[in-house]
């Protein structure tokens, strides 16, 4: 069995991991002094571990419909 998420779940933990990895970027940078490539570098692994889980389809976002998500063949 695949552990697979609703697409309203699966947006409200995308939303809720941006806005928690936002503040932690930014905690941690002013209370130590890091370069802007760490900054970068830190970022892109915050990125892509959210890329690998919707790759892996364990979340599955819907964009809260603002696109038409449905595949229609003509």
């Amino acid at each position: 069995m695949k552990l697979r998420l609703n697409p309203l779940a699966s947006d409200i933990l995308i939303c809720i991991y941006a806005i928690v990895s936002l503040y932690l970027r930014f905690k941690y940078e002013s209370e130590t002094a890091i370069s802007p490539m760490n900054s970068i570098v830190m970022g892109i692994c915050f990125v892509t571990i959210l890329w690998v889980l919707i790759k892996l389809e364990i979340l599955n976002p819907n964009w809260f419909g603002l696109f038409n998500t449905s595949k229609t063949k003509s």
